[in-house]
């Protein structure tokens, strides 16, 4: 073959990568584009169909009853539903979800406070989970059949089937009250909270850039806790996918070969399986880690942690419907975003998933 016709050959491949390229990520963002409308429909109808006169909770019981028609005209609920949704999927595309009865606050603004200690939360998780569960899946399969895959199945067994509210009491009650070895609910002990300046949010990031060491590990121990009983739940499902996974890789030929061939079994193992393995890994990750953004709202209410699943649960009990359904929308947008993050660099690390 003359290095001309490799070279033709060789563009030829390159267009057809980057056409399907190109057509995988129309079809992400059309995908992107319909979800999202379907999860600000199925939350608009959400808003109209629970029973929450959302007029009576901005106006008050007594309010007289010509006060109550003009708020209501000016919340726009006198108008048809159609336009009503209308009008909502125009505010939310802007970045404006009312506001808040609760606050007096943009809704938005309220998010914007409350959404990093749910990131911070979930994120740290999602490591403690990572880090555990994927040994520990690996553990248990090239140890199939014996104790050791009998602990982890146990142990991935109780992670499903243990409340998280329960299993979080149990943490506070021996961890917190009977050793002392951890802190209280909260982000930081009460005699902190004015001390820092919030610049990321994050609390763990913000004392760094303060430099206050006392600050920091005080976050660390208010956050340990409740990012260990989420981790567990992470664990649980990383580390039975992981099993599964590198079951599956074991017993093709390639790992065969390799042994007949020589190959250390350590090699074998975290090399070759584990690198195989890591691909589909990718996406369960991710669903764990946006089930984590969306489903803490329990280990926020029990630790007392300011986040996003708090406020939306005390918007929810006091009616404060712009703010339930901001909240909800941010949520499904998150889920929705890490959903596609996990699909494109599923398709951008293994090339069969791009034809």
């Amino acid at each position: 073959m003359t290095a001309a016709t490799r070279k033709s050959r060789d563009g030829r491949t390159r267009a057809r990568l980057f056409s399907s390229t190109g057509a995988s990520l129309v079809r992400i963002a059309s995908s992107l584009a319909i979800t999202f409308f379907g999860l600000l429909l199925v939350t608009f109808l959400i808003g109209r169909v629970l029973p929450i006169d959302p007029v009576l909770a901005a106006v008050g019981d007594h309010a007289s009853e010509q006060v109550y028609e003009r708020v209501k005209e000016e919340m726009g609920l006198n108008l048809p539903l159609w336009q009503q949704f209308f009008v909502y999927i125009s505010n939310v595309v802007q970045g404006d979800f009312g506001t808040s009865v609760l606050t007096s606050n943009p809704v938005l603004e309220d998010i914007k406070r409350v959404f990093p200690a749910t990131l911070e939360l979930a994120t740290l998780a999602t490591i403690i989970g990572v880090f555990l569960g994927v040994p520990a899946g690996v553990f248990a399969a090239i140890n199939k059949g014996k104790w050791p895959d009998h602990i982890v199945r146990i142990i991935g067994l109780a992670g499903y089937s243990m409340p998280i509210f329960w299993l979080g009491l149990m943490g506070l009650l021996v961890f917190y009250l009977k050793l002392d070895w951890v802190a209280g609910p909260g982000r930081l002990d009460a005699f902190y909270v004015d001390f820092i300046e919030p610049t990321t949010g994050l609390m763990l990031i913000d004392t760094l850039i303060e430099g206050d060491m006392d600050l920091f590990w005080n976050a660390v121990s208010h956050i340990i806790l409740p990012a260990s009983i989420l981790a567990y739940f992470s664990l649980a499902y990383i580390a039975r996918m992981t099993r599964s996974f590198m079951l599956e890789q074991l017993s093709q030929e390639y790992i065969l070969t390799a042994r007949v061939k020589g190959i250390s079994e350590t090699r074998i193992i975290w090399h070759h399986a584990l690198g195989n393995v890591m691909v589909p890994l990718v996406t369960v990750i991710a669903l764990s880690y946006a089930n984590l953004l969306e489903g803490s709202v329990l280990t926020e209410i029990i630790f007392a942690w300011p986040g996003l699943g708090l406020y939306i649960t005390n918007s929810l009990l006091n009616a404060d419907m712009n703010a339930v359904l901001g909240g909800t929308v941010v949520v499904g947008a998150v889920f929705i975003g890490v959903n596609m993050l996990s699909d494109v660099l599923y398709r951008l690390l293994d090339p069969r998933a791009r034809r």
